[in-house]
């Protein structure tokens, strides 16, 4: 418990203690002294008397004068404190008594002979032989004196009994023992007001000393310790002022540096923002520029692929396709990115089967594991997921992708296990594995662990980085567990469905892929696009009114003399045009519910928000023509 105890009360204590012991000591001496000499005092006063009432009764004893002892005992009783008395013979036979007399003291002769007088707790007993003296004694006796050796013995006549009362003794001890107390009391008093002023004296630098060094503590270097008294607490509140001065100093200096530093990490995050920003403005030029003759390439790959081919035609298309694929997975990859960070990706969650997307996972991947003489194995499931089923798919495929490439002459397994009320998908492979350090590394763009020279090969670098997106969009928690040399396991869960949940879409009114005679207005500023968009289209069936600005168009529909079925439009249109404003004239003059969309090679941003405001579907430049026949196949469907 002292443990605890501060710098003053310790100074109490060690003050209190000491004198509150030696007041204790001395009072209880002093009072003890006193009160024995007022018993002492006491007793000598009943000595007195009965020394007195001895030599008044001492002829009527020896003449056996009873009513003389009578009167003497009676007018003893007006002494102050006289409780009784009486006078009793050699014999111990009583010859005069009066008051009253203590019954618990005993008259025994031999108790008489021990002490001159006794003490009970209401009475002190005096007790005086009667001597005979000579001069009462007889010739013959005086003849015949007693003696023994050279000493006169003197015979006895009786005994005087005085009982005083104890009452005024116990008053004066009471008194006494009052004044003790309260003369101790006092000296405690005293003592703590001494000891108050002594701690407050010791203690009070030391808890500004304190006080001072909290206050430091806190960064208020400006507090100083007032210097009083000397010695060690000189010497204290001088070292605690010099450590507020260093430690002062040394602030000041830090908050230089600090500053300094912010103000260089500063001027750095802006030159880094500028360097994104001009990173951004050139990709998002470059690859507007790059998608559209790419886009154009797509379409005439598109329509070559339709013509009939001798053989080496028909593998060199084969060699172009191939490479114009790889740009375009390229180009595609970097949409994403952009689109998920630009956060206009919206997702269209609903339940839907799993097993047919692990299906078209597995025959998009079959190639490519063949290629790598691996095994790819997908366990069949019953189960219904909750998710938006196309941005689930990429994430998925993304995963078997990766699994694929990193597994040579292993094996993938894709499984669906059951976690209460979720669905938890994993893809497995006893590939060459992750190392620890580099499990978060991995999601990064561009990130290859084991493609130090770049080889188109083995990907962009970009699939894991999607994949940590779409997950964090959608809300599915992304799990990977993997040891280099044995393989790596993704697992994403997802919210279980039931097909109850579903709501079948009407019949389509037409044939699937059925194309003929759909309208179609198309404004694109480039020639070669142009061109190669109105051939393409043309050769699915499709009733092409195309141009590069909307007055142009809006004559070409007039001469065609009816409204386009779905309007197509280019984003950047030349003479600083843009595409959605086209689709909003088109639509006010053939009808609000016109089916339109738009086609841009613009990454950035910008365009994507524009997109998500105006509702309008977009298809990134280079358009694989698949995606657009699927485009037109959804507009086709409700056109009777």
């Amino acid at each position: 418990m002292m443990k605890n105890w501060g710098v003053r009360a310790r100074v109490l204590l060690v003050a209190v203690l000491p004198m509150l012991v030696v007041a204790l000591l001395l009072t209880a001496f002093y009072t003890s002294s006193r009160i024995d000499d007022v018993e002492q005092a006491h007793a000598a006063r009943g000595k007195a008397y009965a020394r007195q009432l001895v030599a008044a009764s001492e002829y009527a004893v020896f003449s056996g004068n009873h009513d003389a002892l009578q009167k003497l005992t009676e007018a003893s009783l007006a002494e102050e404190g006289m409780a009784g008395v009486i006078i009793i013979d050699l014999f111990g036979e009583t010859l005069a008594r009066s008051g009253q007399l203590d019954e618990d003291i005993a008259l025994a002769r031999e108790l008489l002979a021990e002490s001159d007088y006794v003490s009970s707790k209401r009475t002190l007993r005096v007790i005086e032989p009667i001597y005979a003296g000579q001069a009462s004694l007889g010739t013959e006796l005086n003849d015949e004196a007693f003696r023994s050796g050279s000493k006169v013995l003197t015979p006895t006549l009786g005994n005087v009994v005085v009982d005083l009362s104890r009452s005024a003794l116990d008053a004066q001890r009471r008194d006494l023992l009052r004044t003790g107390m309260l003369t101790v009391l006092a000296a405690l008093v005293g003592t703590l007001l001494l000891a108050t002023s002594m701690s407050r004296g010791v203690s009070g630098p030391i808890r500004r000393v304190a006080d001072a060094v909290s206050r430091i503590g806190k960064g208020q270097f400006d507090q100083r310790v007032p210097i009083v008294g000397g010695g060690s607490l000189r010497m204290l509140a001088e070292g605690v002022n010099e450590m507020a001065e260093e430690l002062a100093g040394m602030h000041a200096q830090m908050r230089g540096r600090i500053s300094e530093a912010t103000a260089e990490l500063r001027e750095r995050k802006e030159e880094a923002e500028r360097a994104n920003m001009a990173k951004s403005r050139f990709l998002a030029a470059a690859s507007h520029d790059l998608r559209q003759p790419m886009h154009a390439l797509g379409l005439f790959i598109s329509e070559l692929s339709q013509c009939r081919l001798d053989a080496p035609s028909r593998h060199l298309l084969g060699q172009i396709t191939a490479s114009a694929e790889a740009m375009e997975d390229l180009l595609d990859s970097l949409l994403d990115i952009s689109r998920l960070d630009a956060g206009v990706l919206q997702a269209s969650v609903r339940a839907f089967p799993l097993q047919p997307v692990l299906e078209r996972i597995a025959a998009t991947q079959r190639a490519a594991a063949s290629d790598a003489r691996v095994t790819l194995r997908i366990r069949h499931t019953d189960a219904w997921g909750v998710s938006d089923p196309v941005l689930f798919e990429r994430i998925l495929g993304n995963l078997v992708s990766n699994a694929v490439r990193y597994s040579p002459a292993g094996k993938v397994l894709v499984a669906c296990r059951r976690r209460g009320d979720t669905w938890r998908i994993e893809v497995r492979d006893n590939g060459i594995g992750i190392p620890q350090h580099a499990q978060e590394n991995i999601f990064q763009e561009f990130v290859q662990l084991q493609n130090p020279e770049r080889s188109r090969d083995k990907g962009l670098g970009l699939g894991l980085a999607i994949v940590r997106r779409l997950t964090a969009m959608l809300d599915h928690p992304l799990e990977l567990r993997s040891t280099p040399g044995r393989g790596s396991a993704f697992a994403v869960t997802i919210p279980a469905g039931r097909r109850e949940d579903v709501v079948d879409a009407p019949a389509p009114e037409r044939e699937p892929g059925d194309l003929g005679g759909l309208r179609v207005a198309l404004v694109e500023d480039d020639p070669l696009v142009l061109s190669a968009m109105h051939s393409l289209l043309t050769s699915w069936g499709c009733d092409m009114v195309a141009a590069p600005d909307l007055e142009l168009l809006v004559d070409r529909l007039n001469a065609r003399g009816g409204a386009p079925n779905a309007i197509i439009s280019d984003h950047r249109l030349a003479r600083g045009a843009s595409g959605a404003e086209v689709i909003r004239e088109v639509r006010r003059r053939y009808g609000e519910d016109l089916p339109a969309a738009l086609i841009t090679g613009d990454t950035g941003p910008d365009a994507l928000a524009l997109a998500e405001r105006e509702g309008l579907p977009v298809l990134h430049k280079p358009v694989r023509p698949a995606r657009l026949r699927a485009l037109l196949n959804r507009i086709a469907a409700n056109v009777d």
